[in-house]
């Protein structure tokens, strides 16, 4: 009798559960195709990168949470490839990995050092963002193993490599917009002479739009906001935005070629229980006037995606390597 109960129990959650992933805005899995990654699951002894079609996990591939030197790994930035590769930071480094998971490219971090940035730039160079003392933003050829550029980034956490950076892009001028954890987000040129600068609460990530414009996540301060080159606000996505859901630190943003915005919402800082991560939303898209029409709620089968800091939707039209995509 007791093991009925237990199973009758088990049901009506998992029925309460699908409830309420029904009502969510969208498609769910279904909604688009794409590549997904997460840091800090520690409730698993794998980091993974999904990659979902169809809405099914139709690729996946696991990283230890802890790399043979004992440090914490962590999947920030990923991207795949137009040959299907797929190029991911892990904290510790960075790889590329082939769909049928052969390591094809590596780095590892020198001691110290952290990397959370990947951007793949054309298709034989990738960028890093290397924090340390002193924070190094690279160039590396992947073919030759040569680094083509190596740019000194200033920072006044020298010796606090963890809260210096976090994604750095390339814009397609070919200079380099840096998010400073410190408060800023600053833009220089290849020789590192500061451009253009903005000041914004613990920012994650900065895009330059192809409007001219320049999206910014806050991590702590759970925001998206679009500033002009005057460093204007133009639009911002908040909590007041979202009646009914919560917004963790947003991590990665995109902006979609139909003018929607995807968001990341990292939870595993706002809810300190593991245990409670379920029934959170882990992505959401909005419009420009800011309706919801997509929240991604998975953490059960077909997919315990964990929590969100990077995703790359499939179905959007450009090539990554060619720097198509506003992410």
């Amino acid at each position: 009798m007791k093991t009925c109960f237990t199973c009758l129990v088990l049901c009506l959650m998992s029925l309460a559960v699908g409830a309420q992933v029904a009502q969510l805005p969208g498609k769910g899995l279904s909604q688009h195709p794409f590549l997904y990654a997460g840091e800090w699951d520690y409730r698993n002894p794998m980091q993974t990168l999904w990659v979902v079609r169809d809405g099914k996990v139709a690729w996946s591939y696991g990283i230890p949470i802890k790399a043979p030197n004992g440090e914490l790994q962590e999947l920030g930035d990923a991207h795949m490839l137009s040959n299907g590769n797929i190029l991911f930071s892990r904290k510790v480094g960075a790889s590329e990995i082939t769909p049928d998971k052969k390591i094809v490219w590596n780095y590892e971090a020198p001691p110290k050092c952290e990397i959370h940035t990947t951007q793949p730039i054309g298709k034989d160079r990738v960028m890093l963002m290397q924090n340390g003392n002193p924070a190094k933003l690279l160039i590396i050829n992947k073919v030759t193993g040569k680094t083509e550029k190596e740019l000194i980034i200033p920072t006044s956490r020298p010796d606090s490599p963890h809260g210096q950076f976090r994604h750095v892009r390339m814009t397609r001028a070919g200079t380099f917009l840096v998010a400073h954890m410190e408060g800023k987000v600053v833009e220089y040129d290849s020789a590192g002479k500061v451009l253009w600068s903005v000041d914004v609460p613990s920012p994650w990530a900065a895009v330059r739009l192809k409007n001219g414009n320049t999206m910014i996540s806050g991590d702590a301060s759970r925001y998206a906001r679009e500033v002009n080159p005057k460093g204007e606000t133009v639009w911002e996505f908040t909590q007041k935005d979202l009646p009914g859901f919560s917004l963790f630190n947003v991590q990665e943003v995109n902006r979609l070629a139909n003018g929607n915005t995807v968001i990341c919402s990292w939870c595993a800082n706002g809810i300190k229980d593991a245990k409670d991560w379920p029934g959170s939303v882990q992505v959401f898209e909005v419009t420009p006037d800011k309706k919801i029409v997509w929240a991604l709620s998975s953490w059960q089968a077909p997919a315990d995606l964990g929590p969100a800091s990077a995703i790359q939707l499939l179905d959007e039209p450009g090539i990554v390597e060619n720097g198509d995509l506003q992410r």
